[in-house]
């Protein structure tokens, strides 16, 4: 005599075995290449994205010198120099005087996004300061993400 299960624990003990099967290796293929695809497709506008971010930045940090260095204008009466350079915003120099009113940023001066420091020529070459970001490469001139970002 043979013990038999009743017809509801023989299919739940059945899809239990199919359940602890795991997955054929075709079917991990597949999802590897699904996965592949995706980063292949996600990737690269992604990191677009980032390049484009990254260019807004020196863009808005510029925006914030150039409004600084007016500032410091309107108080001393002329630009600093190139040799005081933007540390000028934040130290008071010598042959400011007593007009100095700073410090005219609220935190140190920024590392552009790619770790480099901003130049600051006065005179700059189209006006009568330049501050300068230049790009990816940190080396002047430069196309795509290595262009230089400049005031004005």
């Amino acid at each position: 005599m043979k013990l038999r299960l009743p017809a509801r624990r023989r299919s739940s003990v059945a899809s239990l075995r199919r359940a602890q099967r795991g997955f054929t290796l075709l079917e991990l293929l597949v999802v590897v290449v699904i996965i592949g695809l995706l980063a292949a497709y996600v990737g690269p506008k992604y990191f677009a994205q980032l390049r484009k971010s990254e260019v807004t930045v020196a863009k808005a940090q510029i925006d914030a010198f150039t409004k600084s260095l007016d500032a410091y204008r309107l108080d001393v009466g002329r630009y600093p120099t190139t040799a005081e350079g933007l540390n000028a915003l934040m130290v008071a120099p010598t042959a400011a005087g007593q007009a100095w009113n700073g410090p005219y940023l609220q935190k140190a001066i920024p590392l552009d996004p790619w770790g480099h420091a901003y130049q600051y020529h006065s005179p700059g070459a189209k006006g009568e300061y330049e501050v300068i970001s230049y790009g990816r490469d940190g080396q002047p001139g430069g196309s795509g993400d290595d262009a230089d970002i400049a005031s004005q």
